[in-house]
């Protein structure tokens, strides 16, 4: 792991971490800025109501994924999902994020996730695992397609060598 992403990933990681510790120990007034999207939500997809009828257990879920997701990506284990988790947890919390906050909270919180966001993507100067799937698939055609040539030959010699052998016993 580079030096940048040494400093860099808890640097990110510290602000979901303190977040999602202050919506478990706080989840009231989490609950209160989220109750207002959630029975927007139960109205449109009632299914919803399950959750919108909880929301201080919703505001405690997500603090306890910011949490979760913050230590594994700081720690760098499995960073680009922890950092997807981070982006998803936002977008969940979104609504409580941007109720009642300034331009400046706004703003924080946005260049936070699309800095966690920029880290989901985010290889290490690695392939993906896309890259490499399609890179080994293509190595493997092109060693069947050798191996292909190789049987042909092989197979035309020994049809070669028999017709001769066949000719010999026949006496042409």
């Amino acid at each position: 792991m580079s030096a940048v992403r040494l400093l860099a990933r808890p640097l990110l990681a510290s602000s979901y971490i303190w977040t999602g510790v202050e919506r478990l120990s706080k989840p009231q007034q989490t609950a209160a800025r989220l109750r207002r999207v959630l029975d927007k939500v139960a109205d449109k997809c009632p299914q919803a109501a399950v959750v919108a009828d909880r929301p201080e257990l919703l505001a405690r879920a997500i603090g306890g994924t910011q949490i979760v997701a913050g230590l594994l990506f700081a720690a760098g284990k499995a960073p680009r999902f922890s950092a997807a988790t981070l982006v998803l947890s936002s977008l969940v919390a979104a609504a409580d994020d941007y109720a009642d906050s300034s331009l400046g909270d706004k703003l924080k919180s946005a260049s936070l996730a699309g800095g966690v966001l920029l880290a989901s993507v985010d290889t290490a100067g690695q392939p993906s695992l896309a890259w490499r799937a399609q890179h080994l698939s293509k190595e493997a055609r092109k060693q069947l397609t050798r191996a292909n040539k190789d049987v042909t030959r092989a197979v035309k010699r020994k049809a070669e060598d028999a017709a001769k052998s066949a000719e010999d016993v026949l006496g042409r």
